[in-house]
């Protein structure tokens, strides 16, 4: 069962996150050979991301660890509100886990 953590993002401002991967004993689990994707929709039904993150993995695998990023210029294309998004990692197997999930919550931006 993926982790609920609710994000605050604000449009126009560079965004990162760091998301760490545990296994069943809450040690971190050893993403070698892993693939992961992020995303952001509107709501669970929607038919297309809304904008994909960049998931870059930590440089020791071994930790656990994944990068969420989202630009400036991507963060001030999603329209504010709350969205809905997704991290997903698929093993050297194939297997897919949804690690997190959650609200991302776009704040609006006053300084253009």
């Amino acid at each position: 069962m993926a982790t609920i953590s609710n994000i605050y993002i604000d449009a126009g401002a560079d965004y990162l996150t760091t998301v760490t991967v545990t296994d069943s004993s809450r040690s971190a689990l050893d993403l070698t050979g892993y693939t992961a994707d992020a995303q952001i929709r509107k709501t669970y039904e929607s038919s297309a991301a809304t904008v994909a993150f960049t998931v870059a993995f930590a440089s020791d695998r071994t930790t656990g660890q994944l990068d969420l990023t989202l630009t400036g210029a991507q963060a001030a294309a999603v329209t504010q509100g709350r969205h809905v998004y997704d991290v997903l990692i698929t093993s050297g197997a194939g297997a897919l886990t949804r690690v997190v999930e959650g609200i991302s919550t776009i704040n609006p931006r006053v300084t253009q």
